[in-house]
């Protein structure tokens, strides 16, 4: 029903265009009032075919499968009064278009104001808001409508993402060169190749200490000649601790 309405709609915008075109003077400005007023129709025509959903899904959600009949329902009110106000024009009368022509103008601006009514009521009726199910998916697919919710959920919202989704490669800039710092190479590494580094790194299981070289002997002599400070025991230096949890890291 909303396609031959707004293919009606398509139809008398075209017949008062030709119209207008030869009785007014003023041509220009309502010609193109008229040519809108066709090109919003047949775009509406596009949102309920099952073409291009994802366009409309990523650009005008409103339309899309996620959303209910309102913003269609408000514009098509609006279609219709534009097609009904055009009747009070002398390019657009009774007399000037012909009995025929008049007809189906002011028939397809009732339709397209009833139409538009009936879908604003019909999505607020059919609509099952803690499902997150739409008047749409209920015209769609019946039934089974609140099983199908889910899937156009993740398709809408992945085809969102990947309309705002920037690559690193075409939007940031590279400030690494050829001969950088450890520091900066250090900043500039992936945790990717972080990763990777560490696990081609000796672990610190098998990892062996040295102990420490006593150059100094003068440094250690007045710890010895104290009897206040004890010399910790040799066996809890590090140096003999194999790995983690022996004697020496008790």
């Amino acid at each position: 029903m909303n396609i031959i309405a707004l293919l009606a709609v398509v139809a008398a915008s075209f017949v008062m265009l030709v119209k207008t075109f030869i009785v007014s003077q003023f041509f220009f400005f309502d010609g193109i009032s008229h040519v809108v007023t066709a090109a919003l129709a047949i775009s509406l025509i596009f949102t309920e075919l099952p073409i291009f959903r994802q366009y409309f899904s990523r650009n005008w959600p409103l339309l899309s499968m996620t959303s209910g009949f309102v913003t269609l329902g408000i514009l098509m009110i609006i279609v219709g009064c534009s097609i009904l106000g055009n009747l009070n024009k002398q390019a657009t009368s009774e007399q000037t278009l012909g009995v025929s022509f008049w007809r189906i103008v002011i028939s397809s601006g009732i339709v397209c104001f009833i139409l538009g009514v009936v879908n604003i009521f019909a999505s607020f009726i059919f609509r099952t808001s803690s499902q997150g199910v739409t008047a749409r998916m209920v015209r769609s697919y019946g039934a089974v409508a609140p099983h199908k919710v889910d899937d156009i959920v993740r398709r809408a919202s992945t085809t969102r993402r990947r309309s705002f989704h920037l690559g690193r490669s075409d939007t940031l800039p590279s400030y690494a060169t050829a001969h950088t710092s450890p520091n900066s190479r250090t900043m500039a590494e992936t945790p990717a190749s972080r990763q990777q580094r560490q696990s081609s790194a000796p672990g610190r299981m098998g990892l062996n200490i040295s102990a420490p070289v006593a150059a100094d002997q003068e440094q250690f002599a007045k710890f010895k000649a104290s009897g206040d400070v004890q010399r910790p025991d040799t066996a809890f230096h590090p140096a003999y601790a194999s790995h983690y949890g022996g004697p020496g890291m008790i």
